[in-house]
């Protein structure tokens, strides 16, 4: 008996030291969160905070999260414990009693860091692979990156001077003649990537003002021309332009927004206009291997605040499945974002045919990511000339013997 007893003792004492501990983890993940919280109201710079928070609520799954809730309340471990396989009951009643998703552990946090919901979105169409735990993600750079005069030194250069892998095509059955029916764009033109940045290793510092996505824009444009569609690409340097006006990121669509507009007023031919971007994933998100190549991942991106989004969601979507046909993998999918921290038309609302297309990620090389511009051009060509063709308009049959 009185060994029983030191026993019972002993097992509450550490009982109460185990609650102590959860308690104290508890705490301090509260204070974090707080922390963060405050500073993403405070000042945008300080987004970074929320970001960080993403990145760790991305790392938690179902499983998990279906414990964490499991000690608070004991009836959903008796539940069926695989519960991510499918629509589960312990899911659905989880999502009914607390609105949270276990599938987005996200959802936890959304509704009560401020800050937090820049990283929001709806998936409309789902890619391999994706889910709410590896969602596109921009990157804001630090102010003083944006404003200082000095850039990362570059490297890795004599790559980009190799001539491409891709064969030699023959000249296009039939051309938009002289009409430029596509506007290339780049809101976030000076996004850059790693690989060719001596020395930076911060996603958040991938910028430069020559080696960026512009770049891919000059791929894109010769892919599609190579197929006889007219292409305009407008490379004026949109971020250098609000930083000299003392703006900061979230204005960069206000900036860019002019030149679509002076695009269309001056070209009457413009059917469809792309914002050309870069993700700030890392490259094992952004990176597919389709027959023995790598080649950079694609999302589309649909600003929800405006009344084109359906149709340019519908164009989206039909490119994302042509894509899924001919180069499985390569579409992360379709984004919807009209979330109260994102910008929610990216330019949309000035015309029903608007894309925004984010190109790999920060890690991938110009040799991945022109082989996805040859990829989208690919199926973009089928695309357009099916449309052309059920509207009755065509092209210009070219004339030149073979």
């Amino acid at each position: 008996m009185k060994q029983t007893r030191i026993s019972g003792t002993f097992v509450a004492i550490q009982g109460t030291t185990i609650l102590k501990l959860v308690g104290l983890l508890l705490l301090f993940m509260f204070f974090i969160f707080s922390i963060s919280g405050l500073l993403t109201s405070i000042k945008p710079q300080y987004r970074p905070a929320s970001s960080s928070v993403n990145e760790a609520a991305n790392s938690v799954n179902g499983e998990l999260l279906y414990q964490l809730m499991g000690w608070e309340n004991h009836h959903f471990l008796k539940l069926e414990r695989d519960i991510t396989a499918g629509p589960k009951m312990a899911n659905l009643i989880f999502k009914l009693s607390s609105n949270i998703n276990l599938n987005d552990p996200r959802s936890l946090l959304g509704r009560e860091l401020p800050g937090f919901d820049q990283f929001d979105g709806q998936i409309l169409v789902a890619g391999e692979g994706a889910n709410y735990t590896n969602m596109p993600m921009e990157s804001a750079p630090p102010v003083e990156i944006m404003e200082a005069e000095r850039e990362a030194s570059l490297q890795n250069l004599d790559s980009l001077n190799k001539p491409n892998d891709s064969t030699s095509s023959p000249a296009p059955s039939q051309t938009t003649g002289g009409r430029k029916v596509v506007y290339l764009y780049f809101t976030h033109n000076r996004e850059s990537y790693l690989p060719y940045l001596k020395g930076v290793t911060n996603p958040n510092l991938a910028y430069h003002s020559k080696i960026n996505v512009t770049m891919v824009g000059d791929k894109l444009k010769e892919s599609l021309e190579s197929r006889g569609i007219g292409t305009a690409e407008d490379k004026t340097d949109v971020m250098g332009n609000f930083v000299k006006k003392g703006l900061k990121m979230p204005v960069a669509y206000q900036e860019s927004r002019p030149l679509v507009q002076a695009a269309m007023t001056s070209n009457r031919d413009l059917q469809y206009i792309i914002d050309i971007h870069r993700d700030s994933r890392r490259k094992d998100q952004t990176t597919v291997m389709i027959n023995g190549k790598a080649y950079a991942k694609l999302s589309f991106v649909i600003g929800g605040k405006n009344p084109n989004y359906e149709q340019n969601q519908k164009i989206a979507t039909d490119l994302h499945r042509l894509l899924e046909k001919k180069y499985k993998g390569l579409s992360w999918g379709v984004i919807l974002k009209k979330d109260p921290g994102s910008n929610g038309k990216y330019n949309q609302d000035l015309n029903g045919k608007s894309l925004l297309i984010e190109f790999g990620g920060v890690d991938n090389t110009f040799e991945e990511l022109n082989r996805s511009a040859e990829a989208l051009a690919d199926v973009f060509a089928e695309y357009y000339w099916q449309a052309e063709k059920v509207n009755g308009t065509g092209g210009t049959e070219n004339k030149t013997k073979q």
